[in-house]
């Protein structure tokens, strides 16, 4: 969902309850606002927290990785499928990360503005297609 429809969902919400309810309405409208932002802090922390616990750049298999990736698909969903940090790609750019394997086939991901816009598979040199 993009920030703008779910800030434009909060304050319809907001204007809803102080126009149905009064002051009332409006804490809680502001009281599910919070709990919603909560959850995605929450959310977040989840996957950074896991995400430490393993090597940077590692994912079990970088061609499942591969077919799971989605245009769009957030930075945090991407940490996500992999269960780690990714390792920086290109040292000239910060949008660009990968993952690989333990058998050395990479995965190196674009993303523009925390979204995925691109992929790309890279095995190692002489391995079969």
């Amino acid at each position: 969902m993009h920030p703008y429809v779910g800030w434009g969902i909060a304050g319809v919400g907001l204007a809803a309850g102080a126009a149905a309810w009064g002051l009332r309405g409006a804490a809680l409208a502001v009281s599910a606002i919070v709990f919603w932002l909560l959850l995605q802090l929450s959310r977040s922390v989840r996957v950074m927290r896991r995400a430490a616990e393993r090597p940077v750049g590692y994912v079990d298999s970088a061609v499942m990785l591969q077919s799971k990736l989605v245009r769009g698909m957030p930075l945090v969903d991407v940490m996500k499928l992999t269960g780690s940090l990714g390792r920086r790609a290109d040292p000239a750019r910060d949008d660009v990360w990968s993952w690989a394997d333990p058998g050395g086939v990479e995965v190196v991901v674009a993303f523009d503005a925390g979204r995925c816009v691109r992929w790309e598979l890279r095995r190692p040199a002489g391995s079969a297609e």
